[in-house]
């Protein structure tokens, strides 16, 4: 996995230090997939899924990767789950570069 995406999962547990939880998971995968691919949305929830962090299996993750494809969490969720994240100093603006780097 690049380093860039191991800072972000870094990132990810420490505004998360309990886990995902489950009402978290679109907005968050919402507010991921404005900076990054889908391909490396995906790897990011595999690597939390595999490590216990997002309590979901390989066909959640698609699941939950459609359905923000498809339909946009609310945005009082999206509000709270980035006021969350930037707790922990990674804007969230909206750009989509794919060159994201979260501080390490």
């Amino acid at each position: 996995m690049p380093p860039f995406l191991n800072a972000i999962i870094d990132w990810l547990r420490a505004g998360y230090p309990d886990g995902v939880p489950e009402s978290d998971y679109i907005p968050l995968l919402a507010l991921l997939r404005r900076r990054l691919s889908d391909d490396e949305v995906r790897q990011i929830a595999a690597e939390l899924a595999g490590s216990g962090d997002l309590p979901a299996d390989k066909t959640d993750i698609q699941v939950m990767i459609t359905k923000v494809t498809n339909e946009m969490p609310s945005e009082t969720d999206v509000l709270r789950v980035q006021t969350r994240l930037e707790a922990h100093a990674w804007p969230q603006d909206g750009s989509s570069t794919g060159e994201a780097t979260p501080p390490v």
